[in-house]
């Protein structure tokens, strides 16, 4: 193979001269975000193209071929194996191809682009009633051609199987830079004009037909045997029984045969009724043995997991996350499927009582709530990033993640297996297609040392020889990658092993496409991630981290790849990655360029690094992601720690001190606010405004006096025994002393008199701005005043500001107190959800609600959400618009983000307030101040005012009939 040491500098230069507007990135903000998939693996790129057609892939391989350059080929970069990193130039189908081109209905077949998201393509199928059938878990950011390369099949495989069973034809360039179509019956050239591809692709399948020729009977019996053998390449298509199927070959390549860039793909009718059934074991194995029964009542899914993914979910999202399980130590999730739902329900039912027949059950149950099937699904599908950083905060890693029997020997594969880990001092977290005999499980490697991964070779060695005994295959979806590529001589015999290889000569000569996979393949241990040089950077931080062993090295660590960030569609993150679809503005991609800056990678300026600064410059620090993601990174704190390391020192930008410092500056300006408010509103106010980096684009909120403040909590009180403590922060002392008001006479109402404490602040914009030593200061300050020995519950009108002191301020402080104070926080959510005297009923509300959830609320008090609050209260519809407003305290008033601020308001606030009918009763509802004023902003002169929770449920408010009357 040409030395990936080629020059880069010829190649940028014949990519400029035959494809002029094809977007190249070689600096270090982009390469070290694509030196990483979702697998053990760290192989940074020279570059990375981003193609917008076929002609650009054409140019691109033409280049490299030219110049010796390796190319991968790369969608969602979800790749578990380590098959979508490479060391040469990386393409990346997912930001621009990504196109629908054709659904035909009557044929049942779509004709879609590489880059495509398999959620994209369902959705648009699903008016016809169509969808895709193969569904892997990561199917709201896989792509279609990722999927393709790795034959991927997912839940519902027991009904559909591979994903080269619903392939029709692969749009494919070849290494040298030539366009054909593999078809069920062969291949042929893409122009049939052009003399040239025509006879380069005939001359490529006339080698392949003798190469089939000579080995008839080396495919039929090494190949196929079992349904999930997706080890190796699936040459046994081409026989003759099988049409010399060209497509379905080309599937499970992984890319190192020829570039998939588009794909005819077969649709399947989506079912007209379904359930699940939730059984639960004391063991895997127990559940493993009950497969070949299930598999007799025709479901299209059998799903397998063990506790401590539950355990997990439950630890991450609360303990409400995960409902609806039987007692047991590990679950099957059984899906049956009809036409008609009774009929549905009854077989589930039948099939239930024969498997308590069986005895091996310790409960099971059918669950008909939707929405309760969706939050079962997802902690099934959120099972690689769960099972990657365990409620006790232990690591596991792929590797061995997808082995597959067939499904009559699972159990005992399983038994043996567990043998085999017990015997290596290992522990796995098991899960997987339970019903296809494909097993996923992450072990707890030390891959860091070169002991650990000398051990590490010695159990993927004898895990190999064990699956082969058992009749199994080395991958059962994943594919081989560099994960398992070394250890296909185990399963396929000299002969065979020489015959992939010859496969891959005849499309792929030089050895350029996806080096190191399947073919000629890289050492198992070679380039991984976790193996860091020993000139690492000194990582002495702020925040404590006490959830991560390593500290902030530890909490980068977390992320693992599996991409859920890029999804968008279901919880909140990531709202920057939602607006500009740029691999840098997701929650992944910033983490890996942190991983690159503390192990002096690609990112060699530590903590002064201008890329890492930029890659982190649209985080909104909604905290979403501390929820939302499986492993729990939380993006917002990581970026006030940098923050805080890369101004140490330095001048700030002007925005830190503006809207930094704004719970000082709003206390000073409370003293004479009536004509400041004035000021600020005429040309004064913009040109401070610009002076202190804020965006001219929005209305400067009014500031409230000092005195509104006392006055609106004066209002209040009741005289009664106080059982609260109201704590005011700085956003409701500044912009909205109704609310504190309110507030406190909705807390009495409740049962929950308080008191008010309106003089201490929690440090949130000292910390969103990385300005952590005097954030330190101010908490410490806060918390001497309130861990004196009372131990009232304190609620926190304000999201953020809540969020803040239950998570920032112990992570900051690291104290007994300051724990002591966190413990004792509630949102006025929480309070009333969890506090208030029982039987206690609000004043009368409205039926329809929109409401704006705040990201910190959503992130850090789970299961403590506005929404339930208001269904259990009586509201009969809440329109949540689920998503960050766009605001994100400083982010939205900096000048720079003014524009990302209204894309991310676009995603879902702004749809929900243009559905208001005027002539309607709705009423918007946002407890947070910034999702207030984003409100305010979008909704212009229509008259809507969004209400704090404690407006709408004030015993002495007026009830107004129309929305626009509350303003």
């Amino acid at each position: 193979m040409t030395e990936t040491t080629t020059a880069l500098e010829p190649l940028v230069a014949r990519l400029a001269e035959t494809a002029p507007g094809l977007r190249v990135e070689t600096g270090p903000g982009a390469t070290g975000l694509y030196a990483y998939d979702a697998s053990n693996y760290r192989v940074p790129p020279r570059a990375v193209v981003f193609p917008r057609s076929a002609d650009d892939v054409v140019a691109v391989l033409r280049a490299c071929r030219e110049t010796g350059v390796p190319v991968t080929a790369r969608g969602g970069g979800t790749s578990m194996a380590g098959n979508a990193v490479g060391p040469g130039v990386v393409v990346d189908f997912s930001r621009y191809m990504n196109r629908i081109l054709d659904i035909d209905p009557l044929a049942r077949t779509a004709r879609v682009e590489a880059g495509v998201v398999l959620d994209a393509l369902r959705s648009a199928t699903a008016l016809q009633g169509l969808t895709f059938g193969p569904d892997p878990s990561s199917h709201s950011r896989c792509t279609i051609g990722g999927m393709i390369g790795n034959d991927a099949c997912g839940n519902r495989s027991v009904r559909h199987g591979r994903t080269s069973g619903h392939i029709e034809a692969l749009e494919i360039v070849t290494a040298d830079g030539v366009r054909a179509v593999a078809e069920r019956t062969g291949l042929r050239a893409a122009d049939p004009e052009d003399t040239d591809a025509v006879q380069r692709v005939a001359g490529l399948e006339a080698e392949l037909r003798r190469l089939i020729d000579a080995n008839l009977a080396l495919l039929r019996t090494e190949l196929g045997r079992i349904p999930r053998q997706v080890s190796g390449y699936q040459l046994h298509h081409l026989l003759p029984e099988h049409g010399f199927d060209m497509a379905r070959a080309l599937v499970g390549t992984e890319g190192s045969c020829a570039v998939v860039t588009a794909a005819t793909v077969r649709l399947v009718a989506t079912a007209q009724a379904s359930t699940l059934l939730t059984l639960g074991y004391d063991d895997v194995v127990d559940a493993a043995e009950d497969v070949p029964e299930i598999l007799r009542w025709n479901p299209t899914a059998v799903e397998g997991m063990d506790e401590a993914i539950v355990a997990t979910m439950r630890a991450r999202r609360g303990p409400d996350s995960v409902t609806g399980l039987p007692e047991g130590r590990a679950w099957l999730y059984v899906e049956l499927d009809g036409d008609d739902q009774a009929a549905v329900d009854a077989r589930a039912g039948e099939l239930l009582d024969v498997l308590k027949a069986q005895g091996r059950m310790t409960g099971g149950r059918v669950v008909h709530s939707p929405a309760e099937r969706r939050s079962l699904w997802r902690v099934r599908e959120d099972g690689a990033g769960l099972a990657a950083r365990l409620v006790d905060g232990g690591e596991s890693w792929p590797g061995w993640e997808d082995a597959a029997v067939a499904p009559e020997d699972l159990a005992a594969y399983l038994r043996d297996f567990r043998k085999l880990l017990a015997a290596h001092g290992l522990t796995g977290v098991l899960y997987g297609h339970f019903g296809a005999g494909c097993v996923h499980v992450r072990i707890d490697f030390d891959l860091a040392t070169d002991t650990g991964r000398a051990a590490t070779r010695r159990f993927l060695s004898e895990a190999a020889a064990l699956v082969v005994e058992h009749g199994g295959t080395l991958s059962g979806e994943h594919g081989d990658g560099r994960a398992r590529g070394e250890l296909l001589e185990v399963m396929y015999s000299h002969r065979m092993i020489r015959t992939f290889a010859a496969f891959k000569e005849i499309f792929d000569p030089e050895g350029l496409l996806n080096p190191g996979v399947i073919v000629a393949p890289a050492p198992l241990d070679a380039d991984l991630a976790l193996h860091t040089p020993s000139e690492v950077l000194p990582v002495e931080t702020l925040f404590s981290f006490p959830h991560d062993e390593d500290g902030f090295a530890g909490a980068v660590r977390r992320c693992v790849g599996v991409g859920r960030c890029r999804s968008d569609a279901g919880g909140v993150m990531c709202p920057s990655y939602r607006a500009t679809g740029e691999e840098n503005d997701s929650t992944r991609g910033r983490a890996r360029l942190l991983q690159e800056m503390v192990r002096g990678g690609t990112v060699q300026d530590g903590w002064r690094s201008t890329e890492v600064r930029d890659a982190l410059d649209l985080c909104l620090s909604c905290k979403a992601c501390s929820s939302d993601c499986p492993v729990g990174v939380d993006m917002a704190t990581y970026k006030s720690e940098f923050l805080h390391q890369h101004y140490k020192g330095r001048v700030r930008p002007r925005s830190h001190y503006s809207l930094g410092w704004l719970p000082l500056t709003s206390k000073l300006v409370g003293y004479a606010a009536r004509p400041l408010n004035a000021l600020l509103r005429g040309p004064v106010g913009k040109l401070l405004a610009r002076l202190g980096g804020v965006t001219t684009k929005r209305r400067i909120p009014a500031f409230a006096s000092r005195r509104a403040v006392r006055r609106a909590l004066r209002a209040s009180r009741t005289g009664e025994p106080a059982k609260t403590l109201l704590f005011v922060d700085s956003f409701t002392r500044a912009f909205r002393p109704e609310v504190a008001g309110a507030a406190s006479r909705v807390l009495a109402d409740a049962g929950l008199p308080c008191t008010a404490e309106d003089d201490l602040c929690c440090g949130l914009t000292w910390v969103s701005t990385g300005q952590l030593s005097l954030a330190r200061r101010i908490m410490a300050r806060t918390v001497a005043r309130l861990d004196n020995g009372d131990e009232r519950p304190i609620v926190v009108a304000e999201p953020s500001c809540a969020a803040a002191l239950k998570r920032d301020v112990p992570e900051l402080l690291d104290t007994d107190a300051a724990r002591r104070v966190a413990a004792r926080v509630h949102t006025l959510t929480g309070a009333l959800t969890d506090l208030a005297a029982p039987g206690w009923t609000p004043p009368e509300l409205p039926d329809n609600v929109v409401l704006q959830t705040h990201c910190h609320e959503y992130a850090t008090f789970k299961g403590r959400h506005p929404r339930d609050l208001l269904g259990r209260l009586g509201v009969a519809k809440v329109d949540e618009a689920e998503g960050c407003c766009g605001l994100a305290g400083n982010f939205g008033f900096e000048e720079q983000h003014y524009d990302t601020s209204m894309a991310v308001a676009d995603l879902a606030l702004k749809p929900r307030l243009d559905d208001i009918d005027p002539g309607a009763p709705a009423v918007v509802v946002a407890d947070g101040f910034s999702c207030a004023t984003q409100i305010d902003h979008l909704a212009g002169d229509r008259g809507i005012r969004a209400l704090h929770l404690a407006e709408l449920l004030d015993p002495a408010a007026d009830r107004p009939g129309q929305p626009g009357e509350n303003s």
